[in-house]
């Protein structure tokens, strides 16, 4: 397994492309955290906190697909260096003109959120023609799932650090630059400069005329909601059994999807991978389910492991099915309601978990993410036609993944690039 991970990782510019991506998506992955630092410090309320935070993260939701779209049209260095430049330019902003009057803050943290740029999807976008098969972008795509697991592990430490050795107005800044270097280190790369999508139909519906991609952001949606309330159900059960077990059970979490990404990615799956996604999906459903029990703290700790297990399996399964069902030309802005669908549901958890816990306590904030679980296997069930065989059902794909021969060709203009 780390032989073909590091294979892998020695294919000029995968190792680049990879960390450059990561540390460019810093300030996405730490922004609440940031926020909500620098709001108490300046004397804001939670309230307050809680709803600049809400903003960034509405904001960041509408404008992922919608700059996807414009890096399908004009490349990735037009959009994503400014993207990331004015990204940072709205945290700037926050940090000058403080929580008064309320405005000017909230427009900053508007332009924070929607000029985050898309690099996620953009690295799913370069992957096919950075690597030699396919078999290496389906472990690139697992690989890419299990290192966001470390950044969501290690940005609130890098955060909670520049708070403790400067301010949290320094720490947004410092985050935010750290960010803008990272969207460079990939825009001046050379796969990312000379990629370029394949031609696409003028359509204003862009990826979403797929009838593909509208089950996948169905189905996905009902996954991110599902994280989203085991977040809050989490802190529920620490708060009853100790502070720090909110931290064990995220982590343990983590660990579980860092695992089964890894395993999942390290091995060739034959077959196409609709039905894989779709049994992926069920195992996923089938680890939420039991945290409901609410057992003691090693028991609890136990199941968040198994219930992390098949995230970051169904995630990268779930690139490769993206990949298949995108219309031409649109891979970009396909990969980036992906993420969207999964960021608004994370967000919507975080809502319904609220109530939940609050009416029933953990027992009931688990049992929503287990509910949430199950809704995603019955969008994916009862709209299995929509999400067959993109070839056989006669619809339009971007041609990056390749499976039917198995192989993707060299060079960083295979594919869907010109």
């Amino acid at each position: 397994m780390a032989a073909g991970y590091a294979e892998l990782l020695r294919t000029r510019y995968a190792a680049r492309l990879l960390l450059g991506t990561l540390v460019g998506r810093l300030p996405n992955a730490t922004a609440s955290l940031a926020v909500l630092f620098f709001v108490r410090a300046q004397g804001g309320s939670y309230v307050l906190a809680g709803a600049l935070c809400a903003v960034y993260g509405v904001c960041s939701a509408i404008g992922q697909p919608l700059l996807g779209r414009a890096v399908d049209l004009f490349g990735q260095p037009r959009v994503m260096l400014p993207a990331a430049g004015l990204s940072a330019l709205g945290m700037a902003l926050l940090v000058t003109v403080g929580l008064e009057p309320r405005w000017p803050a909230c427009a900053a943290v508007m332009i924070a959120g929607l000029f985050t740029p898309p690099l996620e999807g953009g690295l799913r976008a370069l992957w096919p023609g950075v690597l030699r098969r396919a078999d290496q972008v389906h472990a690139a795509y697992a690989l890419d799932a299990v290192a966001q697991e470390v950044m969501f592990a290690a940005g609130p430490l890098l955060v909670t650090l520049c708070v403790a050795a400067w301010s949290a107005g320094a720490a947004l800044l410092v985050i935010n630059a750290i960010g803008v270097l990272g969207a460079l280190s990939v825009v001046v790369s050379r796969p990312s400069r000379e990629w370029r999508s394949a031609p696409r139909e003028a359509h204003w519906l862009g990826a979403l005329r797929s009838p593909g991609m509208l089950v996948l952001i169905g189905a996905f949606l009902f996954v991110g909601l599902a994280l989203g309330s085991i977040e809050v159900s989490a802190v529920a059960y620490g708060d009853r059994h100790g502070g720090r077990v909110a931290s064990y059970l995220l982590s343990a979490l983590s660990t579980g999807a860092l695992i089964g990404g890894l395993v999942y990615g390290a091995r060739q799956w034959p077959g196409r991978p609709e039905p894989r996604l779709r049994l992926l999906v069920a195992l996923l459903a089938l680890g939420y389910l039991p945290l409901s029990l609410t057992p003691g703290v090693a028991g609890m700790t136990v199941l968040a492991g198994v219930a992390g297990l098949f995230l970051a399996p169904a995630l990268a399964c779930a690139f490769v099915v993206v990949d298949r069902h995108a219309p031409k030309g649109t891979v970009t802005e396909a990969f980036s309601w992906l993420v969207t669908a999964f960021g608004v549901g994370a967000a919507a958890g975080a809502s319904a978990g609220g109530p939940a816990v609050q009416g029933g306590g953990p027992a009931a904030g688990f049992a929503v993410s287990g509910a949430a679980g199950v809704a995603a296997l019955l969008v994916l069930l009862s709209m299995k036609r929509f999400l067959g065989d993109p070839v056989a059902t006669g619809q339009e794909s971007t041609g990056t993944e390749n499976d039917r021969n198995g192989a993707v060709e060299p060079g960083f203009r295979a594919g869907h690039q010109a």
